[in-house]
């Protein structure tokens, strides 16, 4: 083989590569760069660590960042045991479970935008259907402000992104039981395997891959909430929705606090990428035990 040849792959790629380090790696450096400075606009001078500084003694950063975890850990919590548990249910020999499944997807396929400006309208408190239902039914006895009570704004936005997101846990999860070998479980219930047991030493395993895949991924998604919260709250009332990406945009955007708010999109970066690798971490220890 020779010199040229050796080198072709990497000539092939390379065009690629260059266009991938222009487009994420320049933004990425300028960055890091602008955390440093006090930039209102294009440029300004360095000073040091002062943007840090304020970030760890900022309030309104400290709440967004509580709001983001808050969010986080309850929303992916009750999308992954709500899809596992339907995810199951559509496993069984249940009648239907084509249809079920297909309209089960119906909330994951509508856009972002569309599913807060609906449930905006359902929350209102004069004009939306969620009060007068919940009146009638008798688990309220008067009309609730859901997305301006500071106490229920952030619960709300959970509830929407929820409803949206269970779908997309329960396909995954569906497609990840299928995988598992049946025999597995004849196995099991020959060895006297109830199903909890069942469910523990075969299922659980069988899904570590799929596991390690959903919660790493929807744990970036739900971490860079966005367009739900600016629909629903606009992170209001008094930040009780405010996320750290929300409170990134209104400091970015809306005040030109342009070295600022690169110091938080450099610790969300910084991060994310630590929880993304200390999931993998505990869920493939987990699947390795």
């Amino acid at each position: 083989m020779n010199q040229t040849s050796r080198f072709a792959p990497y000539l092939y790629v390379a065009p690629l590569v260059a266009l991938l380090l222009f487009v994420f790696g320049y933004p990425l450096v300028r960055i890091f760069e602008f955390s440093f400075k006090m930039v209102r606009g294009i440029d300004g001078p360095w000073i040091g660590l002062r943007n840090y500084e304020r970030l760890l003694t900022n309030s309104d950063y400290m709440l967004s960042l509580s709001n983001t975890i808050n969010f986080t850990f309850w929303s992916l919590s009750i999308k992954f045991v709500t899809g596992m548990t339907i995810a199951m249910i559509l496993h069984s020999k249940l009648p239907w479970r084509n249809l079920l499944s297909a309209i089960m997807l119906l909330p994951w396929i509508v856009p972002e935008i569309v599913t807060a400006l609906a449930w905006k309208s359902i929350y209102d408190p004069l004009f939306g259907g969620l009060n007068p239902i919940l009146q009638g039914m008798g688990v309220i006895n008067r009309p609730l402000g859901w997305l301006s009570d500071a106490n229920l704004a952030l619960g709300s936005v959970i509830a929407v992104n929820v409803w949206k997101g269970i779908p997309f846990f329960t396909l995954l999860l569906l497609a990840g039981l299928k995988a598992i070998d049946t025999e597995l479980y004849e196995s099991a219930e020959v060895d006297g395997a109830n199903a909890v047991q069942r469910f523990r030493y075969v299922t659980w395993p069988g899904l570590r891959n799929v596991n390690i895949f959903l919660l790493i991924i929807t744990t970036v998604g739900a971490l860079k909430l966005f367009t739900q919260v600016d629909i629903l709250t606009k992170g209001g009332p008094n930040g009780a929705t405010t996320t750290i990406i929300h409170y990134l945009f209104k400091q970015g955007y809306a005040t030109q606090k342009v070295g600022y708010a690169s110091a938080v999109a450099v610790f969300f970066f910084l991060a994310v990428t630590a929880i993304a690798l200390l999931q993998r971490r505990v869920l493939k220890n987990e699947g390795e035990a």
